[in-house]
C-alpha cells in the first residue's frame, strides 16, 4: 500500500523554517491562515511532529494551542486533527466515541474495522498509556450483546494469517446454517467467523458462500441481524473486500443529503492522506459517478474546505 497517499513528506524540508512561518502567519492583528493551510497540507505527519517540536524550542509555546486560540469552527478541528499523531487522532476519536452519555458506534466501527490488526494494537496500547484505562473495559461498558462481542473480538487484534484452505467450504456452511438456513439466526457463528479470519480468507469464503446460498453475504447480514451488530458485521466484510472501497462509501455517506457529518468526514480524510487516499479517490468515482473533490467542493466551503481539497489532491473528473 506504500506511496498511495495524497500527502507526501517535503523533500528539503527544515522544521525551524516552517515554524518561523507558522510564528508569523499567526502573529500580530489578524492570521494568514492561507500561509497555514499550505504548509500543514504539503508535509507529512512526521514532519508535523518535528515542526511542532522547533516550535516549542524556538518561541516556548505549543504549537497546538497556538493554532487552537488564532482559528475556529471546523478549520480549527480539522488543523488540530493534521497536527496529532495518527495512532492519537485514533485514539482520541475512540476516546471522545465513549466518554460521556451515548455512544457514537459510528466511529467505533469505522476505526476497528478499517485498522490493521498492528495499528489496532498500536491504538489499545496508547489509550491505556494516555488515559490510564482499557479500551476494551471502556467499549464493553457503553455497549452491549453480539454488538459489544464483535468489537472486543476486534480489539483482540488477533485474525488468523492467510487462506486456511481447509476451512473455506466449512466456515461459508457455518454462516449459511447460521443464518439463511435456520429459523432465527446463530450470530456467534457470524462474530466468530468475520471476526477471526483474515480479508484474504474471508474474499474465499464470501465466494463460496455465494455458491452455496445464491446470496451475497452482505445481503445475509442485512436480513438476518440488526442494530449496531449489523452495521459492524457489514463494515468488516466490506473492508475484507476493499477497505479504500469502505472509507468512499463512508465518505459519500458523509456528505450526501442535507447536512454534513464533518467528524466522518474530517477523519478519513486526515487518517488516509498518507496512506490509501488516492485508492479511494478512484473507488469514489468507480462507485458514485462523480469525484470526491467535486463532492467535497459541493458541501464544504471557506478555508476548510480549501483544506480538505488540499488534502483530496487531484479531481478525478
Amino acid at each position: 500500500m506504500t506511496g498511495r497517499g495524497t500527502v507526501k513528506a517535503q523533500s528539503g524540508f527544515n522544521a525551524n523554517n516552517d515554524a518561523e512561518t507558522l510564528y508569523k502567519a499567526m502573529k500580530g492583528l489578524g492570521t494568514n491562515e492561507a500561509a497555514i493551510l499550505q504548509l500543514l497540507t504539503t508535509r507529512s505527519n512526521a514532519q508535523r511532529q518535528q515542526i511542532k517540536a522547533a516550535y516549542k524550542t524556538l518561541h516556548g509555546k505549543d504549537l497546538v494551542n497556538e493554532l487552537k486560540s488564532e482559528l475556529g469552527g471546523k478549520f480549527e478541528t480539522l488543523v488540530v486533527a493534521l497536527m496529532a499523531t495518527p495512532v492519537m487522532f485514533d485514539v482520541t476519536s475512540l476516546r471522545n466515541a465513549v466518554k460521556g452519555a451515548g455512544t457514537d458506534e459510528k466511529v467505533l466501527i469505522q476505526i476497528l474495522a478499517s485498522r490493521t490488526q498492528n495499528e489496532i494494537r498500536e491504538i489499545v496500547k496508547t489509550y491505556r498509556q494516555e488515559y490510564h484505562r482499557s479500551l476494551e473495559d471502556d467499549v464493553s461498558g457503553d455497549v452491549g450483546g453480539h454488538f459489544k462481542e464483535m468489537l472486543v473480538i476486534l480489539l483482540q487484534a488477533n485474525r488468523q494469517q492467510g487462506v486456511q484452505e481447509g476451512t473455506i467450504q466449512s466456515d461459508a456452511q457455518a454462516l449459511f446454517n447460521a443464518g439463511e438456513k435456520k429459523f432465527g439466526t446463530d450470530e456467534d457463528q457470524f462474530i466468530t467467523i468475520l471476526g477471526n479470519r483474515s480479508a484474504e480468507h474471508l474474499r474465499r469464503v464470501f465466494d463460496a458462500y455465494m455458491k452455496l446460498s445464491g446470496y451475497q453475504i452482505e445481503e445475509s447480514i442485512q436480513r438476518e441481524t440488526s442494530g449496531g451488530l449489523r452495521d459492524v458485521l457489514l463494515a468488516v466484510v466490506k473492508c475484507a473486500r476493499s477497505v479504500p472501497a469502505y472509507l468512499a462509501e463512508c465518505l459519500y455517506k458523509s456528505m450526501k443529503g442535507t447536512g454534513t457529518d464533518d467528524a466522518t468526514l474530517i477523519r478519513i480524510m486526515v487518517s488516509r492522506s498518507e496512506i490509501d487516499l488516492l485508492d479511494i479517490r478512484a473507488e469514489f468515482r468507480k462507485s458514485f459517478a462523480t469525484s470526491l473533490h467535486k463532492t467535497i467542493k459541493n458541501d464544504t466551503s471557506g478555508d476548510y474546505c480549501r483544506t480538505l481539497l488540499l488534502l483530496c489532491g487531484g479531481d478525478d473528473a
